[in-house]
């Protein structure tokens, strides 16, 4: 520290000691110094290689459609069914490899009772693919589609 020869008379040193803050840039300079090579290191992985030919032929798959009409009827792929002759169907669709999708879309004003019962069967059945389709006709609630 500097000391004043003279006499202490209590007036604020005029003077400002920029040792320290010299050492604290010092500190950060240094710092940036060392974490900038750190910070460019690069890592070479491989990749794989893209395959520059698509494969030859895109298989779709089967897709199966479970209507609900007004008049309570179950149509299977536009067949009418009943609840013994869908859960025979759904048994069947499951043994296909690989299982066909199962498209379940009722009429707007069905029967909400048939469609938890067949929702029921659907569930118990164990069917993996399964999707509701139709659902956008009923985006805006109270007009009907």
């Amino acid at each position: 520290m500097a000391m004043s020869g003279g006499k202490d008379d209590g007036a604020p040193m005029m003077e400002m000691n920029m040792t320290p803050l010299i050492d604290v840039l010092l500190v950060l300079l240094i710092m940036f110094i060392i974490t900038i090579p750190v910070a460019t290191h690069a890592v070479n992985i491989d990749l794989p290689q893209p395959n520059p030919t698509p494969p030859d032929v895109f298989v779709e798959p089967e897709k199966n459609k479970l209507v609900l009409t007004v008049d309570n009827q179950i149509l299977w792929n536009g067949n009418a069914v009943d609840m013994g002759q869908l859960r025979t169907l759904l048994e069947q669709s499951k043994s296909i490899n690989p299982e066909p999708e199962l498209q379940f879309e009722p009429e707007a004003q069905a029967s909400y009772d048939l469609a938890a019962k067949v929702l029921q069967l659907i569930k118990a059945s164990g069917v993996t693919k399964f999707g509701f389709v139709g659902n956008e006709r009923y985006r805006t609630f109270g007009k009907a589609g």
